[in-house]
């Protein structure tokens, strides 16, 4: 299938699918899930104090990346609109999904200023840093194809990273995660059948499209710096690590979902690629099994590709 008549299958598939997402979607306000009556103000050079508020180091680890890594949204919307267009539904989905990540940072921010858990100072210097560096796509660019692939894995991988974080939290913290968790699976959602649409219209060229993403598969927070510690420390705590990302996000989608063994249809570069991917994931699947076996569930992303996986994910945004 041509590009052109690709993008009117895509074209037609969007607006079905954003009605559904406002129909799912439900109004919340970040003010309402912050415990405001723990805070007090700050004074100007007032030294972080880490044992006052203590987290598990993967914990705050956590949200410092996934804070950091949603204040680059202005990029990531730049990036979206590039690839996908700003007209007709297009258009109105990425607005629309802009305006609700925006929340997820804007009570992430005020439930960490509030509760003292990570160096507000620092995290301010990082992120003027990290959004004065702006967003280079790398391998997530490419096609539209390639994008709606690349964002299914990623908006499933924030919902799990998000979930994972909030249940190390208390009660508040759990809340306010669960809550943005909500959002992003709804965004996984869209992402996820519009790739099942562009499987329908375009099997091969689909194919093609999700075995470069999930082989090359990395997440916008990597670019923030000290990012690999990070990483390392979300890892060890079980919040994201190389088998939760293939156990959660690789094999319930590429191999539930969109049951890529059972498509038809492909050319001869579909069936390439389709093979490739299968070996690939059946590969991390071995590994994961062998880390699990050994005891070492806290292994991190750099770890499993040490162990012969491959490319995989650090952390999520």
């Amino acid at each position: 299938m041509g590009e052109v008549a690709l993008r009117e299958v895509l074209d037609e598939r969007v607006q079905e699918l954003l009605d559904r997402h406002l129909s799912m979607s439900k109004e919340w306000f970040p003010h309402e899930l912050v415990p405001w009556e723990l805070g007090r103000r700050y004074k100007p050079g007032e030294v972080f104090d880490a044992g006052a508020t203590p987290l598990a180091a993967g914990v705050s680890s956590a949200l410092y990346i996934n804070l950091l890594t949603e204040d680059n949204l202005p990029h990531y919307f730049h990036t979206i609109s590039n690839v996908f267009g700003e007209g007709s539904a297009w258009g109105e989905w990425s607005r629309r999904w802009t305006a609700e990540e925006q929340r997820h940072a804007i009570v992430m921010r005020d439930w960490l200023c509030v509760t003292r858990k990570v160096d507000m100072v620092a995290l301010e210097r990082a992120r003027m840093r990290q959004v004065s560096h702006g967003f280079r796509p790398g391998s997530r660019a490419g096609t539209a194809i390639d994008g709606l692939v690349y964002l299914t894995f990623q908006e499933l991988a924030t919902r799990v990273s998000h979930w994972n974080t909030g249940r190390l939290l208390d009660n508040d913290g759990f809340a306010m995660l669960k809550r943005v968790a909500a959002d992003e699976n709804l965004h996984y959602l869209f992402y996820r059948d519009m790739t099942t649409a562009a499987l329908g219209a375009d099997p091969s060229r689909t194919m093609e499209a999700i075995d470069r993403q999930v082989r090359a598969f990395e997440m916008p927070g990597s670019e923030i710096d000290g990012f690999p510690g990070h990483a390392a420390a979300i890892a060890s705590a079980g919040i994201y690590n190389f088998r939760v990302h293939y156990e959660q996000v690789l094999a319930p989608v590429v191999t539930g979902h969109w049951r890529l063994d059972a498509v038809e249809g492909l050319d001869a570069d579909g069936e390439r690629a389709r093979d490739r991917l299968l070996k690939w994931l059946a590969r991390l699947e071995r590994v994961a099994a062998r880390m699990a076996s050994q005891g070492t569930p806290d292994c991190s992303p750099a770890a499993g590709e040490q162990a012969g996986a491959g490319a995989t994910p650090g952390a999520t945004s």
